[in-house]
């Protein structure tokens, strides 16, 4: 019988379970989502294949997993960053700093890696439910703006984020500052010099 880590058998689980989805994380970055399987899973943490079907019972359920468990951390970070400040102009640039960073941040491009993959209906419908969960913070401070049609207005900024992402460059700080800048520049003000 495996010997337990923890204090109890639910926390085992639970650890076991944190540490799966990480190194799961960690075959993406690395080699590339075609690289996620249960075999290539198990080797990484050194457990059977028989052991980590009782985790999973598929690479759709791991790979699922895997985003659902990222999604919340994202969201919760996003409206702590609108809830620190305060002012339109600060809440809007507050929650494109950290939203740029979580795109910029190697997990995020796993995630989306992972997310292009077939997966099953139900995983698909929780997925988008907490993908919009990370829109909420914004959508919330443009309809408190008064912007119309704010949920779409959160989409397009979205959308904006991830362009501004490509242009980053890894160690280039001051490049990366006026690219936020920018970023920050066009979504309040648009055009407008």
């Amino acid at each position: 019988m495996p010997r337990i880590s923890a204090d109890t058998l639910a926390e085992h689980r639970a650890n076991r379970l944190r540490d799966l989805l990480a190194a799961g994380r960690d075959i993406v970055a690395a080699e590339g989502a075609d690289a996620l399987t249960l075999a290539s899973l198990a080797r990484r943490v050194g457990l059977s294949r028989p052991s980590l079907y009782e985790y999973f019972r598929s690479r759709e359920e791991l790979v699922a997993a895997i985003v659902s468990d990222e999604l919340p951390g994202w969201a919760r970070k996003l409206d702590e960053a609108v809830r620190s400040v305060d002012g339109v102009p600060a809440k809007v640039e507050a929650y494109l700093r950290t939203e740029l960073e979580i795109v910029a941040d190697g997990s995020h491009g796993a995630v989306v890696a992972l997310s292009a993959h077939a997966l099953p209906e139900a995983a698909r419908t929780r997925i988008r439910a907490e993908h919009e969960k990370l829109l909420a913070p914004l959508v919330d401070v443009l309809a408190e703006a008064g912007v119309p049609a704010p949920a779409l207005r959160a989409v397009l900024i979205h959308g904006a984020v991830e362009a501004a992402a490509r242009t980053l460059r890894p160690g280039a700080a001051d490049h990366n500052e006026s690219v936020v800048a920018a970023l920050v520049a066009q979504v309040l003000h648009g055009l407008r010099p």
